[in-house]
């Protein structure tokens, strides 16, 4: 299996880091991002992965290059002319995807002890277009399952916006952990082109294709799209992570 690394965000939260660097090659525990997410996915037989780049791309290659992929195989998908958000981004990087059956795609920012070849093995016993990795736990957006686990639509709850408009209440509320695994067929069914999210491609297809979600409620899950994000991080890998990831 291959996996797609979503490394091409400005990282503006991350700031002043991101001033000059990628956030990909944000440092946690001695270790860049892009590395830990590298060596994370190794532990699930993982050796090939692509890294989209756009944000001081040059920096990332050289990192890839310099240490000849953390000892994966790699590919680079160039959105140095214009960032395409994670679903411009995917549907650019078809060409590197579209010979595997299914590949896994998640943020490159994201560091969680998830069990991914759990959330592989349900994709695949399941044969659905996408499977997604959700918890429970407090968000200012959504996504909304059936009881089956099935996507029916998204909401925000501060602004009150809900996808599809019609769509009625009763559904179950799960915050979107930026992993997935997707059937290549998907790039079949994209129709939009230019900058858009995942969240919006998987919004277009959940009417008429299943997609689903696994509840990976309790694992650990970091966003570290902020300083002090980054900083508890470093607390949670030298009690935590470390153990689990493999020490520097």
């Amino acid at each position: 299996m291959k996996a797609l690394l979503l490394a091409a965000g400005l990282g503006t939260r991350l700031k002043p880091f991101t001033d000059h660097h990628p956030k990909a090659l944000a440092p946690v525990h001695g270790r860049s991002l892009l590395e830990w997410n590298i060596r994370n996915l190794q532990r699930f037989g993982i050796f090939d992965v692509v890294v989209n780049v756009h944000h001081f791309a040059d920096q990332i290659v050289h990192a890839l290059e310099h240490n000849n992929g953390f000892g994966s195989r790699f590919q680079v998908s160039d959105e140095t002319d214009a960032v395409l958000e994670t679903g411009g981004g995917l549907k650019k990087a078809a060409h590197f995807l579209e010979t595997e059956e299914d590949f896994l795609v998640m943020n490159v920012d994201m560091l969680t002890n998830a069990d991914l070849g759990q959330i592989i093995s349900r994709h695949r016993e399941h044969k659905v277009l996408a499977t997604l990795a959700v918890q429970q736990r407090s968000s200012s957006r959504y996504f909304l399952f059936d009881d089956n686990m099935y996507l029916k639509g998204w909401e925000n709850v501060q602004t009150g916006e809900r996808k599809p408009a019609n769509l009625e209440s009763g559904f179950r509320q799960f915050a979107f952990s930026g992993i997935q695994v997707l059937n290549r067929s998907i790039f079949s069914k994209i129709t939009r082109n230019g900058k858009f999210s995942l969240v919006d491609l998987y919004l277009d297809l959940c009417a008429g294709e299943k997609i689903t979600g696994v509840d990976h409620t309790g694992d650990l899950l970091l966003d570290v799209g902020k300083p002090e994000s980054q900083a508890r991080a470093e607390t949670l890998f030298a009690n935590v992570f470390g153990d689990i990831y493999g020490r520097p």
